[in-house]
């Protein structure tokens, strides 16, 4: 019999620079986001075989979004999810995965937390 399992590659806390937000001067001078992404993938092959082929290799998304990020300008964070889904997607097909944004420094007088979104395809959390 066939073992079954699956996992989730999950990377936190990857630092962004990007032109995004509301307020123009957030889009002129851009500002520093924080996104965690996962991906739920098969880790059987890679884990037996110790294959890097048979996973998703996260390091080509952490470059690829670093570049994203560079080039875009945009309003939301709601947008800018979204093209990072879209991205993640190119890169590993139509798999479950989530995103959590985050903008560190929100321009809200007198807050001094973090803003964010979360987002999901592909049902990663049911």
């Amino acid at each position: 019999m066939k073992r079954q399992s699956n996992g989730v590659i999950y990377v936190k806390d990857l630092h962004l620079w990007s032109h995004v937000g509301v307020l123009e001067h957030e889009r002129i001078l851009g500002q520093s986001f924080l996104l965690d992404f996962r991906l739920w993938v098969d880790l059987d092959k890679a884990a037996i075989e110790d294959d890097l082929s048979a996973t998703a290799d996260y390091s080509v998304a952490i470059f690829d979004l670093q570049q994203l990020a560079l080039q875009l300008t945009c309003n939301t964070l709601e947008h800018f999810s979204e093209l990072i889904l879209d991205h993640l997607e190119t890169l590993y097909g139509q798999i479950p995965m989530h995103v959590y944004l985050r903008k560190c420094s929100a321009p809200v007088p007198g807050f001094n937390g973090i803003v964010g979104v979360e987002r999901s395809r592909y049902d990663p959390l049911l």
